[in-house]
């Protein structure tokens, strides 16, 4: 868990196409002259505008390669099949209804980090995007999917789950929506997944309280689409910010259902642990909202290596092949922007 209390923000609001510059002051007693105390901080925010509008910090993003990327996987096609199948023994079995089974990608990091979020950004638009910088590691994403937000008193999941590839014209992007959602084993699972959202919002809701507000929607982005619903529910102050996020977290879409049983197989079944896949990115605010997404389409650069994870929803009718291509379609926004 990393939690950070910064001290200058640059929040760039992508709906009103603003910039706002905030700096945090902390006033204490060991401040004599708040009007002086004030003027400095004015003078910050100024140096803080000049910084980012500078030339040379775009200049100093930019890294010229014509080398192709090489990507490869923590498993082999042919061992994601078989535990899929295994997946698919334990659903026989009655131990689940769904899980959610990954792999991860790694290549060699050829460009700067600020480079590939600036190039993600242009290819696929999201909304949740973020770019991390932290001592000895980063983190880069575009998610598509709320975990848990609190805005207003008003609690809102929005579950993803079902996919189809981008057609690569209108007419065969239409016949992927319409395939999508005559298709009975995504929309099974969807309907699974909705209804562990509306528990997860239940649980710190009002009585009575929660509602969907949108049902079996197609949301399109730049590699592939998927069916989106939306549950919300009145917030019970009873309960904790913190309390609140956790009761979504791990998010089924992520997980399986029921939850608990599909985390320990998925322990079991994928090679290597998810480290920040599938967790929470988000904010905290002072005003007790907060906003946090999963993080999906989310890379981990560490050690001059990049890091991406994808996974595909594991049902009864599940097809191995086809579970195979949905993580690998996943992933391709993040790995396009390596090259």
């Amino acid at each position: 868990i990393k939690l950070m209390r910064p001290k200058k923000l640059i929040i760039h609001d992508n709906l009103l196409k603003k910039i706002y510059f905030i700096i945090n002051c902390y006033a204490d007693q060991k401040i004599n002259n708040y009007s002086k105390y004030y003027s400095n901080q004015i003078k910050n925010i100024q140096n803080l505008k000049s910084l980012t509008f500078h030339d040379k910090v775009r200049r100093n993003t930019q890294t010229q390669t014509n080398k192709k990327i090489k990507v490869r996987s923590n498993i082999s096609k042919k061992k994601f099949k078989e535990i899929v199948l295994k997946a698919k023994a334990y659903i026989k079995k009655g131990d689940i209804f769904q899980v959610v089974l990954s792999q991860r990608f790694e290549a060699k990091l050829t460009k700067s980090p600020l480079e590939i979020y600036k190039k993600l950004r242009i290819i696929n638009p999201s909304p949740f995007m973020y770019f991390i910088n932290f001592n000895d590691f980063q983190i880069i994403g575009s998610s598509p999917e709320i975990l848990v937000r609190l805005r207003k008193n008003k609690i809102t999941i929005r579950p993803i789950a079902g996919t189809r590839p981008r057609g690569l014209s209108a007419k065969k992007d239409a016949f992927y929506k319409q395939e999508l959602l005559n298709d009975k084993k995504e929309l099974s699972e969807h309907l699974m997944l909705l209804d562990l959202g509306r528990n997860d919002v239940g649980k710190v809701s009002k009585i009575n309280s929660v509602k969907v507000t949108e049902k079996f929607k197609v949301e399109k982005y730049s590699h592939v689409m998927h069916i989106v619903s939306n549950v919300e529910g009145k917030f019970n102050k009873k309960h904790s910010l913190l309390d609140t996020m956790l009761a979504g977290f791990p998010a089924g879409t992520v997980s399986g259902a029921p939850k608990i049983r599909a985390m320990e197989i998925i322990d079991e079944l994928e090679k290597s642990k998810r480290k920040m896949y599938a967790g929470a990115i988000g904010y905290f605010s002072a005003n007790q909202n907060f906003d946090t997404c999963i993080a999906l389409r989310t890379a981990l650069i560490k050690n001059n290596k990049f890091y991406i994870q994808s996974g595909a929803g594991i049902v009864a009718d599940s097809i191995p092949e086809k579970e195979y291509l949905e993580t690998v379609n996943k992933a391709k926004a993040l790995i396009n922007s390596l090259n």
